[in-house]
């Protein structure tokens, strides 16, 4: 438990600190992001969120590594009576931000969001899932993980495996 904590208060701080940083790269260009891939509900890899009552999953086959750094994904999120929803984001590791690209419910499918700034992972109550998700295997300090295989290897890691050399 204690472990867990201090990565935890490591991971917080290291995003903390680079997002106070502002920009190592001035020059830095946002891609457009992709349209978002039709929703997926089965196959996600499971995302521990301590005091949530929803479920979320990622999407493996969403995870992509933009040449901007920016890591795109969809996680799907679900509550106990079974109302699914599923959003489009990305990480920015090296700012340790995250930002929707869209929203997907049940009457609307996909719906791009317009105005959807770039947020500090550390400055996103509502969504400790986006923490826990660059936490757990997008990110690798202020960085993209290795690859998308190295992503999805460390996102299904499970917490009491992680930074014990027994993982993967």
């Amino acid at each position: 438990m204690q472990r867990e904590f201090l990565a935890l208060a490591l991971c917080c701080a290291s995003l903390a600190a680079s997002a106070q940083l502002a920009d190592a790269d001035p020059d830095w260009k946002e891609l457009d992001a992709p349209p978002p891939p039709a929703l997926r509900t089965s196959g996600l890899i499971a995302i521990d969120v301590p005091g949530s009552s929803l479920h979320f999953g990622v999407d493996p086959n969403s995870v992509a590594i933009g040449t901007d750094g920016v890591v795109r994904y969809v996680v799907v999120a679900q509550s106990s009576s079974g109302t699914v929803n599923g959003i489009y984001e990305g990480v920015r590791c090296s700012t340790g931000e995250v930002r929707v690209f869209a929203r997907h419910n049940p009457s609307s499918g996909w719906v791009a969001t317009t105005e959807s700034p770039w947020r500090a992972l550390s400055e996103t109550p509502n969504n400790r899932y986006s923490l826990t998700i660059a936490r757990d295997g997008m990110c690798l300090g202020q960085a993209p993980n290795q690859d998308k295989a190295t992503i999805l290897r460390d996102l299904r890691t499970p917490a009491d495996r992680k930074f014990t050399g027994s993982g993967g």
